[in-house]
């Protein structure tokens, strides 16, 4: 994985060569391995490279193949580019390097821009035709990788971070008031098109956008989610859905141990990780290295599964790594996390998977990490509550919106309150053909929607902090249609994740297995106390936030002067989502 940057100008004046240094810099730990800028006349591009695949420089980017007139910025891993390369070479085409983006450039030149249905992996690309002045965008199917678009006088840019466009300059920074009510309503994730700013976008998972040389735009989406079922798919037994999708789970991991690095493994403890764990040795991994983060113990609350991750890493012989943090240590280096944050982020973990990152990358550059399987398969309380719904809807927003449109009016300003943004999204997603069960639409909308921007670009943004690439087998986009296939009855039985469980029991102890499932809050953060707490109160009450007067007052002040009392629904604290708001803009807009 990489970071990549590029500014395409549409009214004949030259590229902001420094802005566009500007930018690659500020994405050097994305990839700490080397760099590379090329200009031209209308466009210029920039890469900050992560070695994995083709540890040569003949991978270097950007990357521009002179008899073809197209070049590449490219950012993840494309796990099938041998077998494209073989096709690629049986119509005449000669490679100079070995890894996976040579081979994207030379696919989009043979197969034009449906080259990307043929891609397994994770991807955020730009590709330029030297004749034609066109730029074609691409975004993976389910977001693994971002790609962060900022109009400007007479151009485009994009970036791997928000971040890296901010430090570019020339960004408008007025707050979006659908992104700021997407971030209040669901846990700080906000869908694109939008972000928390005016004058950024993100491009949707599974699209291609074509810019001509006039700066005209198109956008297309190449893949789309169907949770519709032929009748021997209804049809099929649970036992022989087990086998289905324990072959397909083989096939998504061993896709991920294509590298010319070895290949370690998050170990949370967990049934998803530890399943992966053991599907690596079984593809033949040998001298795994696997991690653990823990926390202390607070108020009863639990802070690690160490005893389960041994338990898994002894079962297959891994060498494996505890990573205990103090909360002195945790709440110490907050800042540091929020100031990776390419957007806000609320989830408790953001700090927990920051540090473990750090500590994972002093030994490994590529791991697989587990993130995906509970929206994927159904692990998740609000699906049960899903089954047989009439009002599916409400149901959904009952179980996982923050606040409701009515509190949302009690806590922004004015001129920040618009129409009930949150639940008109939802309920057009939820609406939209190829899911008519309400468990299915819920699925759906959780794994192309809400997983994109929450665990994903979690862990986008905490590894790559650190030049580390996190691999996410329960995303390949095969395991996904696979698991879309399966009747939502068999992914709750068990009390959810059944059929993935019943999987698993071929492979790991059931010891991992049988347990409840563990989590791990931030006490400080949940239940805003100490340091953290005033430095809430500071932020909220400085003139740089009464100035942006994004909230009421007098709601501030109730939540401040209880902040335990107000949890939302999926146990996060109301306070720390507006006090994060405050500080990561006061953090990123200097």
């Amino acid at each position: 994985m990489c970071g990549i940057a590029g500014e395409i100008r549409f009214d004949g004046t030259p590229v902001d060569v420094e802005a566009l240094a500007r930018m690659n810099q500020h994405q050097r730990p994305r990839g700490p391995d080397g760099q590379g800028l090329q200009v031209s006349d209308r466009f210029g591009f920039g890469h900050r490279r992560l070695k994995i695949m083709d540890l040569s420089d003949a991978a270097q980017q950007p990357m521009f193949d002179p008899a073809l007139g197209l070049g590449i910025v490219f950012n993840g891993a494309v796990y099938n580019h041998g077998d494209l390369r073989k096709e690629l070479q049986a119509r005449g085409y000669q490679f100079h390097s070995t890894g996976d983006t040579e081979v994207l450039l030379k696919a989009c030149h043979a197969w034009g821009p449906d080259f990307v249905k043929r891609l397994n992996g994770m991807f955020a690309f730009a590709i330029w035709s030297r004749d034609s002045g066109r730029v074609l965008l691409g975004r993976d199917r389910l977001g693994i990788k971002p790609l962060y678009l900022a109009p400007v006088a007479g151009g485009l840019r994009f970036a791997s971070t928000l971040p890296a466009l901010l430090a570019a300059g020339g960004v408008d920074t007025a707050i979006d008031p659908v992104g700021l009510h997407h971030y209040l309503s669901l846990h700080a994730i906000v869908p694109p098109p939008h972000t928390l700013l005016r004058g950024v976008r993100k491009l949707a998972p599974g699209t291609l956008m074509q810019i001509e040389a006039d700066g005209t735009t198109t956008e297309h989406g190449f893949w789309s989610l169907s949770y519709e079922r032929n009748a021997a798919d209804e049809a099929r037994s649970f036992d022989d859905w087990r086998e289905i999708l324990l072959d397909g789970l083989r096939a998504a991991v061993k896709r991920r141990l294509v590298a010319d690095v070895p290949v370690g493994a998050l170990l949370s403890g967990g049934v998803d990780s530890s399943l992966i764990v053991g599907l690596m040795v079984e593809a033949g991994v040998s001298h795994l290295r696997t991690y653990n983060v823990g926390f202390e113990d607070v108020g009863g609350e639990k802070g690690n599964e160490f005893e389960y991750a041994d338990i898994v890493a002894e079962r297959f012989g891994t060498t494996h790594e505890r990573i205990f943090v103090p909360e002195a240590e945790l709440l110490g280096r907050l800042p540091e996390a929020i100031a990776a944050m390419s957007e806000p982020m609320v989830s408790h973990d953001c700090i927990g998977f920051y540090l473990l990152s750090e500590a994972v990358s002093r030994h490994s550059k590529v791991v697989q990490s587990g993130q995906g399987a509970d929206e994927v398969f159904g692990g998740y309380h609000w699906y049960p509550k899903l089954q047989g719904s009439t009002e599916p809807v409400a149901d959904y927003l009952a179980a996982f919106r923050d606040r409701d449109h009515a509190e949302m009016e009690q806590v922004l300003q004015a001129p920040w309150i618009g129409e009930d943004h949150t639940a008109n999204y939802v309920a057009q997603r939820l609406k939209a053909p190829g899911a008519s069960d309400p468990v299915d639409q819920a699925l759906r909308l959780d794994t192309t929607v809400m997983l994109v921007d929450d665990p994903v670009k979690r862990v986008d943004n905490m590894t790559m902090a650190f030049g580390l690439e996190a691999r996410v087998p329960f995303l390949d986009h095969e395991l996904v249609e696979l698991a879309a296939r399966i009747p939502a009855r068999h992914k709750l039985a068990g009390g959810g994740k059944g059929i993935l469980k019943e999987a698993a029991r071929r492979v790991i102890p059931s010891e991992v297995i049988d347990r409840p499932k563990g989590y791990f809050p931030v006490p400080a953060l949940k239940h805003l106390k100490g340091a953290v707490l005033e430095n809430v109160r500071d932020a909220l009450h400085s003139r740089a936030a009464r100035e942006r007067g994004l909230f009421q007052t007098g709601y501030v002040q109730r939540l401040l002067d209880d902040p335990s009392a107000h949890i939302t629904p999926l146990r996060g604290s109301k306070l720390w989502q507006l006090g994060l708001l405050e500080i990561w803009l006061q953090t990123h807009l200097h």
